[in-house]
C-alpha cells in the first residue's frame, strides 16, 4: 500500500495555479512545480535546447547559448500543432526530472506531495498521481493575469489561450475542479476543503 499521496495540480495558464500550490505548500506539502522544471531542461548546452533548436530555429537560442524564451513562444503558441512539437519535445525530460525529484521526497520520508503541472494529462504525468484537482478562471480573468505577469501583447496572450485546452477538458479528467477568480479566502477553503478528505496512504 502506498504510504504517501501525489496530488496533480492543473489548469490552463492564468487560472490560479501557482496561488493554490502556495496554499497547499501552507499545509505542508512539498510542491513541484513542472514550470520550474521545464527552465531547467532547456539550460545552455543541454540535450533539450538542442532539439528545440533543431524543430523551431536555430535563432531561438541566442550567441550565449540561451534559449530566447520570448521567441520560442511566439512560435510554440502560434498553433495547436506547433505547441504539440514543443509538448513532444519537452514532456519527457520535464517527466523524468518530476519523477527523481518525486523519488527524493518519498525517500526522505516525506508523504505528501503536490505536482503542478500545466500539461499534466497531455504528458501522462497523472498516471502517477492519486487524484487531480483542476484550476479554472474565466477568460477575461485569465487575460488580465497573463497580461500582469508576462507583460506581453493581447495577440500573444489569444494565442497561447488558444493552443490550451477549454475548461471542459479539464473539468471531465479532474476529482476536484477549483474556480481561481474567487476570493482568496474561498480559494484557500476549497483547499483545506480537498486536503480534509485525503487520506495518506489510500
Amino acid at each position: 500500500m502506498r504510504k504517501f499521496t501525489i496530488i496533480g495540480l492543473t489548469g490552463p495558464t492564468g487560472s490560479g495555479k501557482s496561488t493554490v500550490s502556495d496554499f497547499f505548500r501552507e499545509q505542508g506539502f512539498e510542491v513541484i512545480n513542472a514550470d520550474e522544471i521545464a527552465r531547467s531542461v532547456v539550460s545552455k548546452g543541454s540535450v533539450c535546447l538542442k532539439q528545440l533548436s533543431f524543430v523551431f530555429g536555430s535563432d531561438i537560442v541566442d550567441e550565449q547559448g540561451n534559449l530566447d524564451r520570448k521567441l520560442l513562444a511566439k512560435r510554440a503558441f502560434s498553433s495547436k500543432e506547433n505547441t504539440a512539437m514543443l509538448n513532444e519535445i519537452t514532456h519527457p525530460h520535464i517527466f523524468l526530472r518530476s519523477l527523481k525529484m518525486c523519488r527524493g521526497y518519498i525517500d526522505s520520508g516525506k508523504t505528501k506531495i503536490v505536482f503542478d503541472a500545466p500539461v499534466l494529462f497531455e504528458s501522462n504525468s497523472d498516471l502517477m498521481c492519486d487524484l487531480i484537482v483542476s484550476v479554472i478562471a474565466p477568460k477575461e480573468t485569465r487575460i488580465n493575469r497573463i497580461a500582469q505577469r508576462d507583460k506581453i501583447d493581447l495577440k500573444s496572450i489569444e494565442e497561447r489561450i488558444h493552443a490550451q485546452h477549454g475548461d471542459d477538458y479539464y473539468i471531465k479528467k479532474s476529482d476536484y475542479v477549483i474556480d481561481g477568480s474567487k476570493p482568496l479566502d474561498l480559494v484557500r477553503a476549497d483547499v483545506f476543503s480537498i486536503i480534509d478528505g485525503i487520506t495518506v496512504g489510500r
